[in-house]
Order: structure tokens, then sequence, then C-alpha cells
């Protein structure tokens, strides 16, 4: 469960207040409209390889959720993690906590705790899409210089590295995209050289190539090549390690903001282990799950972790609206933003947010998306990576 905390936010820049909620990672939520399915055919597979569910959960918008032993995972199918000890917990869980005392947890992603896995079991979220690994792989957002990708991203410079931790508080929307298309918010770290980048990222997109619909998806992916033989979404490949029982990669989450509010967000981590060097993923004040050291050939610290957003179409056409659809302007009601971003460099040692003179941005068309990183000033004092746009026309 993600909590939800209640809290108003001063906008100097407008002198209005809004209430601010941390939304839910769910999968059932109340009746969307989606015609995407009628257009699209996808096929249901299991993520299994032989293993046999406890116990299956067939949701009200067709997803089909095995809950699979946890030690028996499809994580575990990975030629490098067959010796693999699986780690419950992660070694920070009690620094982190301290940090949402205030806030309380309601419902699950199976609706309000009716339907979870059994103890002892993870679920693990059907893929509903045909694509072959080669095309997941090297036609991939996440990758550099690919014809149709848009960026609008702050990075950390690397002559502050190395770093052990990134994370922010999200803004949450739902853009609207055709079938072939993606617009995503995310967090990520990495290292090494492009060619063979290890990297991390967790957040939400909207992709409907990937789950069948039109909803904004809590997700995360790694990759330890620059995804040319290895890496996904999710688990639809061998490497992310299940571990909380009723939030998992690939929920929804069923309340998103708009413009002029009200605004829901999530809080997104991605900390390295002091102890395991494991990768936790974190959403609001949940362990997702991690990814185990040894999936990686260049990833005991991060020389790059940052915030923002990207796009994918279908070269030569339009390009879709990212994060709210509008640039940022300074308002917290109006551009998507991740606000609080913080970093961690030093394992054991308290998390910061960095001052902007630390920071790059990067957008590779402001005609079509913006970044902007407003740290300590009359919009917010905690720091605000404000960063999307329209999209339309914005080239190769």
């Amino acid at each position: 469960m993600l909590p939800i905390a209640a809290s108003m936010l001063h906008d100097a820049a407008s002198s209005m207040c809004f209430c601010v909620i941390a939304a839910t990672i769910a999968s059932i939520a109340l009746t969307i409209s989606i015609t995407l399915k009628e257009d699209l055919e996808f096929q249901t597979k299991p993520n299994l390889t032989n293993k046999t569910p406890i116990k299956t959960i067939y949701t009200e918008f067709e997803d089909i959720i095995d809950c699979i032993d946890i030690y028996k995972q499809p994580a575990f199918n990975h030629p490098l993690l067959k010796n693999h000890k699986l780690q419950i917990k992660p070694n920070f869980e009690n620094v982190i906590e301290k940090t949402f005392v205030n806030n309380s947890q309601i419902g699950s992603i199976f609706g309000f705790g009716k339907e979870e896995c059994p103890k002892g079991t993870v679920p693990i979220q059907r893929t509903k899409y045909d694509i072959s690994d080669e095309k997941l792989l090297n036609d991939h957002i996440l990758l550099k210089d690919i014809p149709g990708v848009h960026i609008a991203e702050i990075s950390m410079i690397q002559t502050y590295a190395p770093f052990y931790k990134v994370s922010g508080i999200s803004s949450l929307y739902n853009p609207k995209v055709e079938k072939d298309e993606i617009s995503m918010a995310h967090i990520w770290a990495e290292n090494g050289p492009v060619e063979s980048s290890n990297r991390i990222t967790t957040g939400w997109h909207v992709a409907p190539n990937i789950y069948g619909d039109a909803r904004t998806h809590f997700y995360t992916s790694w990759t330890s090549d620059n995804f040319k033989k290895t890496g996904c979404y999710n688990t639809a490949c061998r490497g992310f390690v299940q571990i909380d029982r009723k939030n998992f990669a690939g929920g929804y989450f069923p309340q998103v903001s708009t413009y002029g509010g009200p605004i829901y967000e999530a809080y997104l981590a991605i900390a390295q282990d002091p102890k395991t060097k494991n990768w936790w993923i974190r959403a609001g004040n949940v362990n997702i799950g991690y990814y185990p050291a040894a999936l990686f050939s260049n990833l005991g610290s991060a020389s790059i972790v940052g915030w923002g957003g990207r796009t994918k179409a279908k070269v030569g056409g339009l390009s879709p609206p990212m994060g709210s659809g509008h640039v940022p302007d300074g308002n917290k009601a109006h551009a998507s933003y991740f606000r609080s971003p913080k970093i961690n460099r030093a394992p054991g040692e308290p998390d910061y947010t960095p001052a902007n003179t630390r920071t790059g941005g990067f957008s590779d068309n402001t005609n079509c998306y913006g970044v902007y990183y407003y740290y300590k000033s009359d919009v917010s004092e905690e720091g605000v990576i404000q960063f999307g746009g329209p999209g339309g026309k914005c080239g190769v």
C-alpha cells in the first residue's frame, strides 16, 4: 500500500493552495473507457517458467495476477541469481521510515485489501503484449538517440559522484497517448559508458503497447548493457525481485492530477542497500522489491542520477504530451514535477537536496517540452523540478 498524505502547498506564484495527496498504486479503479483494446491484439502470457501459481487473481480490468512462491519467482531463473540469497527487507528500512511517520496507508493494488497474495507468495503481473526480445531491447525509450524519443530531464553533474540513492515526490498525471506511444516520468541511477550503461529507472508511464490500456502505471526497469541483450520493464524478464505481496511493479495509480488541482503525487526512490549492495525500489512507504547487485557489471555506485520525463512516438508523427501537457511556469498546479529531489553520496549519511548549480538540465526540443529546477526559490523552499509540455511536431 502507498501512503496518502494530506498537506497544503502554498504557491507564491499563484497565491493559491491545494491539497496534495499521495496516490495508491492499485490494479482496480473506477470504470475507465478505453477503446485502445479494440484496436490492439494482446497475448496474455504468464511470466512463470514452469512455476505453478499458488493463487491467481482476475481483476475487473482483465489484469491477471499470479501469486508465486516468493522463493520461486521468475527472477531466480536468471543464471546470475541461481545462488542468490533472498533479502526480505533493506538494511536502511528504519532510516527511511522516519520520514513517513505522519503518513497513513489505505487500500491495496487488488482493491482495498479484499484480495491479496497469501503469505509467502508475491504478485507477478502477466504481460499483455507479444513483443520479441529483440524489439523490446532495441526499441527502448530509455536508450540514447533513438528516433522518436524526446527528453526533458535534470541530472547531477558527474563530478559530484558517486551516488547511492536518488528520490523525489512525483506529481501523477495521465497524458493522452496513442497505442504506439509512451509518455513517462522517472528517476534513474546509472553508471558506465553509454554503449554499456548499467541503469535502473522507476516512475510512472502511460504505455498502451505494454499494458493494453491507457492508465498511468507504476513501473521499474533495468539494464546492464544499455539494453543490448539485457533489461526490461517490471517482471517481463528475469531480474527484478518482488518482495511486497500487495503492491507490484506494473500496478497502476487510480487517481491522477488535473491542471490547476487537485494534485496527486507519490514518493519514489532508488536506493542501494549498504550491506548487500542490492538496489531497492521504493514507492510511498513501501519497499516494492529490488534488483540484485549480481545483475550488474558496473553499478557498485551511480555516476549519474536524475529526474524528468520522456516521450516516444513514431518517427515523423506527432509526439504525445509529457506530464501535465504544460511547460514549467513555477506553478506546481500547472506543470508536472518532482518536488523535494534528494540524493545520497555516502552510505549512512543523510539524504539531501542538491543545489541547482550541481545539476544540468536538458530538453532536446524546447518548443515541445521544457524542464527547470526551482531550487529554494519563491516557488518552493524544498526544491521543485518541473518538466513537460504539449508535444506535437517535435522532429526526430
